[in-house]
Formats: structure tokens, sequence, C-alpha cells
């Protein structure tokens, strides 16, 4: 007979991805023999074989971890086994503070991003396009990192103000002994967890000043690999800092840009004006330029392609071969069937050129048309606006000065230009929001182009002191508002202004200008935790593994995150013999959170969501949910879970 399942704390489903235990899977399933045992504190714990590891890749020799190049700090280790911790806390629905909420599939989540990134991992692996973060520099001012950053959601709860327990947020100040070590630890755990939510053909581009641009490249060659570096953007900001250095000022951010598959290419951005003056012929295809047909630049030798050097014939039947301009032997752009093809269909221009020494000579040319071309985009961004025009921009879309040197919206948009290509909706990720640059440039793309990009934003509620002069601007606009003073509030009131400027801007653009606002808290399914002096008192209080004062959707939407469902999938309701049931992305899961379900309804109910999920036809197995408290007694639980069964319900659970 089916038996309902618990999910209770510490189950798969109330914790985020296990990535160590699917780290461990991974290598179990490839190399069972490097798996061992070990026994810590009287209990076994699985283990690798170092010296099995060592002889599977053909080395028997010691490592001397000194002389390893790569980048080391006090803290590295036990970041990255911060990153493989899984969280059991839940994000909780904000309808109220949301825009859209029934239709929109953007998200704005407010909480410490180490957490949301890891409550991500079974929803958004793998889905991610672009991942664009402006993270904290470290300039010994700037908030990084809690006092202590890797502890979980309780500790973030006070460090936030949420709960009272004098925590507080600190700035890696350059009296730390620790100051790099600190920064890379904060930055570490996070760039492992965003790896993972990486699509294949997807980038993560990181703004950063050259303080830390060393040690980041280190950090992100460590997490996603040297051959996936696509390149370091340099981006004028127009102002120069640093002048009283006694060295040379800096008047540039930097962007260190990484791909999750290194085999994937990035786009080309459209050509502008100097590049369209090229194209001054025209024949029946289009406008064209010419381009020389030998190769020039790198890679131009005969010694590099042999087959690409060879002889053909001008318009007056003379052999002509790919000759260098100071007499070496060069190679044409094609090989002899490529160019005869050319030849046939009406690519090859023949022109006079001046002949080395004296007289012309014929040189081949081969039209190139403008019709889809663009260029390669150059490190060098000079011709963005800086960040005196992003925070004059701002300013007059927020009516103050609330944020210092924003990110110029133009930025996010050429970077969104250069993205691989192909993919429907691509999802834009944005864990260190700020003051919601990301999110405008999406909405403004896609009202340029009529895209479908989907953002999500992740902010830390960190709070505004009215008492402190650089911060009294901002929480004074967020106390006019009548929210409170964090700079997530700042972040979602810019969101609510970006939308209405993007429609007033674009009055035919009918596309998602929302957003569903998401909390991090503690999980709503408690944990068993007694009181050792009143076990009785614990017993009763336990009962209900719901944490009192959440709500249902404050449960269902926990469920998505811990079964891997997306956070704006359908959801719908309807009355089944009395209950309210949910279904989720069209039948994948249906959930019953009623509080009481006698014998006698428990027949029903079973066969009226066994219909309606018939009705769905759910592409592949569908997961039903209930209270384990709402049972009359243990009849009505098992006949319920029986009929489910039979009616092609294989996973019922319980909370």
């Amino acid at each position: 007979m089916q038996k309902i399942e618990p999910i209770i704390g510490g189950s798969p489903e109330a914790q985020s991805a296990d990535l160590k235990t699917e780290n461990i899977a991974t290598l179990k399933a490839l190399f069972p023999e490097l798996l061992t045992e070990r026994i810590v504190d009287g209990k076994a714990e699985t283990a690798i074989n170092v010296d099995v590891l060592k002889q599977l890749v053909g080395d028997t020799t010691a490592s001397d971890a000194e002389e390893k190049y790569g980048l080391n700090w006090h803290g590295k280790r036990r970041a990255r086994q911060i990153a493989l911790t899984p969280s059991t806390g839940t994000l909780r629905p904000c309808p109220e503070e949301s825009v859209d909420w029934n239709t929109t599939q953007n998200l704005m989540i407010e909480g410490d991003n180490l957490e949301v990134l890891k409550l991500l991992q079974k929803s958004y692996a793998g889905k991610v396009k672009l991942i664009y973060i402006d993270p904290p520099y470290n300039t010994g001012k700037d908030f990084v990192y809690p006092d202590n950053f890797q502890d979980n959601i309780k500790n973030y709860l006070e460090l936030t103000g949420q709960v009272e327990d004098g925590a507080k947020l600190t700035s890696n100040t350059e009296a730390s002994g620790r100051f790099h070590s600190d920064w890379l630890s904060m930055m570490y755990p996070r760039l492992k967890l965003a790896r993972g939510l990486v699509s294949d053909d997807g980038v993560i581009c990181i703004s950063i000043a050259d303080m830390e641009l060393a040690n980041l490249k280190h950090v992100c060659e460590d997490v996603f690999g040297s051959e996936s570096y696509k390149g370091t953007i340099v981006r004028t900001t127009g102002q120069t800092t640093g002048q009283d250095s006694g060295g040379l000022g800096s008047s540039f951010d930097y962007m260190l840009l990484y791909s999750k598959n290194a085999d994937i290419e990035l786009s080309g951005l459209p050509l502008d004006d100097s590049d369209l003056e090229r194209y001054q012929d025209s024949d029946a295809r289009g406008r064209y330029a010419l381009w020389q047909l030998r190769k020039s630049g790198s890679n131009d030798r005969r010694t590099d392609r042999p087959n690409m050097f060879f002889a053909i014939q001008d318009p007056d039947g003379n052999d002509v071969h790919p000759i260098g301009p100071t007499g070496y032997e060069s190679r044409w752009r094609f090989d002899p069937k490529g160019y005869a093809r050319l030849k046939s269909e009406d690519f090859i221009v023949w022109k006079k050129r001046p002949r080395p020494g004296s007289g012309e000579e014929w040189w081949p040319y081969v039209k190139t048309y403008l019709e889809g071309r663009t260029k390669r985009a150059s490190p060098l961004w000079a011709d963005l606006p800086g960040s005196k025009k992003a925070s004059i921009d701002l300013r007059a879309l927020m009516n103050e000065d609330v944020f210092d040197n924003p990110k110029p919206v133009d930025l996010i948009l050429r970077i969104l230009q250069i993205l691989p290509g192909g993919g429907e909706a691509p999802l834009v990720l944005d864990f260190f929001a700020g003051s919601g640059t990301t999110a405008q440039a999406v909405l403004a793309a896609n009202a340029a182009d009529g895209g479908n990009r989907r953002y999500i934003l992740i902010q830390l509620p960190e709070p505004l002191d009215p008492e402190n002069k650089d911060q009294k601007t901002a929480a004074d606009f967020c106390e006019k508002l009548g929210n409170p003073r964090t700079i997530a509030e700042l972040t979602k009131e810019r969101l609510r202004r970006a939308a209405a400027k993007v429609k007033a801007d674009n009055p035919m653009f009918s596309g998602d200008t929302g957003f569903r606002v998401f909390k991090l808290d503690t999980s709503n399914i408690r944990a068993w935790s007694p009181d050792r002096d009143d076990l009785e008192g614990s017993l009763l209080a336990n009962i209900e593994h719901i944490q009192p004062g959440r709500s249902d959707t404050d449960v269902l939407y926990e469920l998505l995150l811990k079964l891997g469902l997306d956070l704006c999938v359908p959801i719908e309701a309807r009355q089944i013999a009395g209950k309210s049931v949910h279904s989720i992305a069209g039948g994948v899961l249906m959930a019953c959170l009623e509080p009481r379900i006698a014998v006698t309804e428990a027949e029903a109910l079973a066969l009226g969501m066994a219909d309606w999920r018939k009705e769905q036809a759910p592409a592949g197995e569908t997961t039903a949910v209930f209270r384990d408290s709402a049972f009359e007694n243990d009849v009505a639980k098992s006949n319920l879970a029986a009929i489910l069964e039979q009616h092609g319900v294989a996973q019922v659970r319980s909370l």
C-alpha cells in the first residue's frame, strides 16, 4: 500500500540543493573505486581515496601545495565548504510589494545573496544566460560582508535588523590584517554557486576596480577555468579618482568576462557610422564593401595554412600568389574550393593597385555584404556614458540622490548585445543588485527589440542610518514612501519607476514590466528541536510541522523551490470535495494544505485530484502534498494515498 512520506526538517525537500552530495554521487558513478569510508565521532562518513585518484589521472607523485600555481589565501578552504553547505531557508512571497504579480516573470529577492543563490540551485541550475554583478569594491569603506558572513538564516535576520540581537553589518577596513583574504572569502562561495546557475551558452560579467582585479581574475579562473576567459572590458568612468595618492589616478572600471562553455562565441555589435562608410558599392544582393582576398593580421603566413597558398589567375591570365607587403609568402582567406565557389557566384572583384617598385598590378578582393554584418566588440568601451551621466539620469528618475556611482544603463545594454546568440526568454541575474540598473536595462532592451528577457535581482536589505550623513538622503527617501529604511527598498522603488519610464518612452510596448518580490526567511517547515526539560510539551508543539504564522502561499512557494520549479510557474486553485487544492505548473505539483481531512472526505478528495490531474495531462510525474496533521487518522491518510497511487500519482508527501 502507498505510504505518505513526510517532509521534515533535514529532508532533501526541506533544504536547497546539496552540492556536496551531488558531487560525491557524480564521482561514484564515474569512479566507484574512489570512494571509501572513515569513522568520525563514531559515525561512518564517505571519503575520497586520494591515492586512487592520483592513479586514475596518471599522477603518482606527491603534490607540493606551496608551489602550486594559483591564488591561495587564509580562509579559502572554509569558503569552498560554505558553498557546498545546503541552505535550510526559504523565500517568502510578498504580492503586496510586487508589480503585476499574477503575470510577471521577473523576480526581486531580498536577502543575503549567499543563501539565496543556494536556494535557487534546484529551480534555476543551468538556466541563466547572463550573470552581471557589481560587487562591493574592496575600498575599506564599502559594505563587504556581515560579521560572520557564512552563518545561517538566523544570523542574517539579526544582521539586517529583522530580529533584535545586537549583530551588525561591517566593512572590511584596510586596518584588518586579512583585508584581501576577507574580501576573497566573501566572493569565492558566491562565484562557485553562480557557476551552477549559468547556462551552457551563458556568461558571467563582473565589474571590479583595479585593487582586486588581479585577485578576482585568479578566483574566476579557479571557478570557471582559464579556458573560459573571454576578456577584460575596460570602461572609462568619465572622472578621475585618486589624484592625490602620489601615483597615477584612476579613470577606469574593469569587467571580467567568463563563459560556462569555453567554446561559445560572443555576438558582434552593430556597425556604426564609420563602419557603414565602407559599404558604398551595391548590386542585386545589396550594399557591400571590398576586403582584400589575402589574409592579413595574425596567422597570415603560408606556414599557418599551407592549403590556402595557391595561384589564381588575374583578368590578364597571369598567376597571382598571396604575397605579403614585405615579400613574404602569405595565404588567401579561402582554400581552392572556397575560392572557386566565390568566383562562380560573382563575389570576387579585381582592381588595379600600384606595383611595388613601379607600374600597376591586378589584386583580388571579395565582396562582403552589409546585411547582418556585425563587428567584434573592442575591450575598450570609451564611447558609453560615464558615471556622472548615470548619476544624473538616476537622480531624474528618483528625484533624489539616493545611490552613489550607479552603473549606466547603456553599459548593461551593451553586455546584453554581445551575449552568445540563441535561446528563448534569456534569464539575467544580478545578485548584487544595488540600484537596479540591470533590471532597467533588461526592460529597455525588450522594449527596443521586442525581446522577452527576464531578470532576477538579489539585494541585501542593508539598513540605512538617518544619522549617517552619507545615508540620510536615502533613509529619508524611504521614510517619505512609508517603507523600511533599507537599500532593498530603494531597489524596488527604482524598478517601479523604471517600468513606468520604459512604458512612457515606448507607448507601443506591451511586454512584461512587473516583478515578484520574495524575502529570505527561515523555512516554513519546522525542524525537530526539543526542549530537554519539557519533552512532553515539545511533542505536543511539534504535532503541527508548519511554522506558526506561515500561510499556505508561503508553503506553496517553498515547495516550488525545494522541488526545483520556477518561482513564476502558473498556480491554479480549485475547490474539490469542499477543500482548496492548488495545481502548480500544470499538475506537476498538487497541494492541499487544508487543516483537516476526515476519513469520509479522503476518497472524494483523492478522486477529484486525480481527475484534475488527468485533465491537465502533465508531461512528467506528479507530486501531491498534504499537511500531515490534517488527516483525521491513519485510515484517512492511507486511503487517500492508495487512491492517488491507483490513478498514477506515486509521489505523495506530507508536511
